[in-house]
């Protein structure tokens, strides 16, 4: 049945990697439709407000002003008013659904392995293998993929590039340098060895991270003083982006800092511990490695 008539919504509230990591489906969508709305997390907001894909972004502050059920009813209503065609719903989760459904969105498009899969009026086969942006391709593609698919993708404006370009120059570190981000939300993620790594290097060092791995940057920028200096807490995603772009490598765990260079295009050494990217979440930029430590229980 062909869809009615209107703009299109995509709900991703998951971590900022797999937000990063949807930019494909947006630029397929896009492609299909006309740029599409993006409700996420207000942390990942400013990745997605200047992407070309991308017409407006909702912030949905699921675990602050916008959490229970009076904020996801308060959200549905104001979505309500755009009267939009169709949803896709690439997190699955049973707030996506819900919040799709509050919204009265007449199509409303997820996984099939979805545990809020019947809230859906129509349910996509999940690929099993290839890469997580890959996979979500197949909520707008269907069994048939396009030959050529969208690559993931960050959109930095002249004045991301211009703060991260006066930071560089205000600690005196010029190019080639290697960005290293040891942090990340899972503490068993967190490789111990970044200090030691660091102090071996020979080129300039950019430790990145937020606020919170502020004390974990200083740690490892201490390992190489006057080489290494943390930007950890001082520069914003699109402005830490535009670091990692002038970077000539990414050291990071499975965390947040891999996607973001996946989406500028810099190579990436990415350290997995107990996880491992044949879950479809490892690097997929010309030049990238991956290390993994073996023989972990935890490892599935």
């Amino acid at each position: 049945m062909p869809m009615r008539p209107g703009p299109v919504l995509v709900i991703q509230t998951a971590f900022l990697g797999d937000v990063v990591l949807t930019t494909p489906l947006l630029s397929r969508l896009a492609a299909r439709f006309e740029p599409v709305d993006v409700v996420t997390t207000p942390a990942a907001a400013e990745l997605l407000e200047t992407h070309p894909a991308v017409r407006r972004v909702i912030a949905y502050d699921k675990r602050g002003a916008d959490r229970g059920i009076g904020g996801l009813r308060r959200l549905a209503e104001r979505l309500a008013d755009t009267r939009y065609a169709a949803a896709f719903l690439p997190h699955r989760s049973w707030r996506s659904a819900a919040l799709a459904l509050g919204a009265h969105i007449p199509e409303r498009i997820g996984f099939d392995d979805s545990p809020a899969a019947v809230l859906y009026t129509e349910r996509v086969p999940r690929p099993r293998r290839g890469h997580e942006s890959t996979r979500m391709l197949a909520l707008a593609d269907g069994e048939r993929p396009a030959a050529l698919a969208p690559t993931v993708s960050l959109t930095l404006t002249d004045a991301d590039r211009a703060t991260a370009d006066a930071w560089l120059k205000e600690h005196k570190i010029t190019a080639p340098f290697v960005a290293v981000a040891p942090g990340s939300i899972w503490g068993t993620k967190r490789w111990p060895g970044y200090a030691e790594l660091v102090a071996q290097l020979k080129q300039p060092v950019v430790v990145l991270g937020s606020a919170g791995d502020s004390a974990l940057a200083d740690q490892v920028a201490a390992a190489a003083p006057g080489r290494a200096h943390s930007a950890a807490g001082a520069l914003s995603l699109r402005q830490s982006a535009a670091i990692i772009a002038r970077a000539e490598l990414l050291v990071t765990n499975d965390s947040a800092p891999l996607h973001l260079a996946t989406g500028v295009g810099t190579p990436v050494v990415a350290i997995f511990g107990p996880t491992t990217p044949s879950q479809g979440f490892g690097p997929v930029g010309a030049g990238s490695r991956v290390i993994q430590e073996k023989g972990l229980w935890c490892r599935p």
